[in-house]
């Protein structure tokens, strides 16, 4: 019954800012989260939040990354600052879930390219 739309992908330098956003169609009791997946590379957790508690980061984003929510809406956001190469992934936002393990998450959205060039 849980749809996630995520929207806010594209192309920036490196250095840049892309801010994403993931509009829920329903609140859940757990937390949400944003995972990222490169080319060739397996699904990897990058931050978490609680509809009413606090955030938790990957150590690779930790400082760059932020994530927060605006429960009246239904949404979260991931602003990313300072973005590398290496930050190049799809970014998927997940609910249903309160750790950094993607088997912890119930429901995904359909993914947002982005994309750091050097």
């Amino acid at each position: 019954q849980v749809q996630l739309v995520e929207s806010g992908g594209g192309l920036v330098q490196a250095g840049g800012s892309l801010r994403l956003s993931c509009v829920v169609s329903e609140r859940t009791t757990d937390g949400m989260g944003w995972f990222r997946q490169a080319p060739a590379k397996g699904r990897e957790f990058v931050a978490s939040i609680r509809w009413n508690a606090g955030t938790y980061y990957a150590n690779s984003v930790k400082g760059r990354f932020t994530i927060s929510r605006d429960n009246a809406k239904n949404t979260v956001y991931l602003q990313m600052n300072s973005l590398k190469p290496e930050d190049t992934a799809i970014y998927y936002c997940a609910a249903g879930g309160v750790g950094s393990n993607t088997n912890e998450y119930k429901y995904w959205g359909q993914g947002t390219q982005v994309t750091v060039s050097s």
